[in-house]
């Protein structure tokens, strides 16, 4: 049987994150986590004290060999066999990566290498551009939608629960900027492909949504 990529993109808060692990363990398909990649790349950078900009950081990205492996309701991440899960999720790794993000010729050397794990799996991908150009021939190609304000109450709800003191209209704020960052960006703007499956995620469930894309995904299997 061939290998099945299955594309998940949308805007942040929708839950794609969530969902894309649920459904790479019910499958036992490979997620292949896009933002670690770049996170990765950033660490690697910040130790070497590398432009983020520079030839150099190409020439780090292109060494770099990724793979993952779900574990005790984790992703791990590992490059080149060390993993860094935990390394990754820094607030200067997150901010780095941002940056490193916005490098066009970084960003080819990791579709590239995201394409060859897809080679040699069945992949469960998320992102903003997965269908649209990472994977424009994917097996499956969903795209998770929701208001922004459902997604500013879901976002509010998580940082007042870490104790964060924050306004509803602040992370209203933030969300709408973020969104229209991503669909306007120079790289790889957000767009829903156009044989994307839809999935409203604003008055669904995590369970409903994983089980609705769950029966989509059994049918391309037959």
């Amino acid at each position: 049987m061939k290998n099945i990529i299955v594309a998940i993109d949308g805007p942040g808060g929708v839950g794609k994150s969530t969902v894309s692990f649920k459904i790479a363990e019910i499958f036992n398909f490979m997620l292949i986590d896009t933002g670690a990649m770049y996170r990765s790349v950033a660490l690697f950078a910040l130790k070497k004290g590398i432009d983020f900009n520079g030839d150099e950081i190409l020439k780090i990205a292109e060494n770099m060999e990724f793979s993952f492996k779900q574990e005790k309701n984790k992703n791990l991440v590992f490059v080149n066999g060390e993993e860094l899960t935990s390394l990754i999720r820094t607030a200067e790794i997150s901010m780095s990566a941002s940056k490193v993000a916005k490098n066009g010729d970084l960003r080819k050397i990791l579709v590239e290498k995201q394409r060859k794990l897809a080679d040699k799996n069945s992949v469960v991908i998320e992102g903003r551009d997965i269908g649209s150009v990472v994977f424009p021939n994917a097996d499956v190609k969903f795209y998770l939608t929701a208001s922004s304000e459902i997604r500013a109450e879901r976002r509010y709800k998580e940082l007042k629960e870490k104790g964060v003191e924050i306004t509803y209209d602040e992370v209203l704020k933030d969300i709408q900027k973020r969104d229209y960052n991503d669909m306007n960006r120079k790289e790889s703007p957000l767009v829903k492909p156009d044989d994307a499956i839809v999935i409203d995620t604003g008055n669904m469930t995590i369970d409903e949504v994983v089980n609705e894309m769950k029966n989509i995904i059994k049918k391309k299997l037959v």
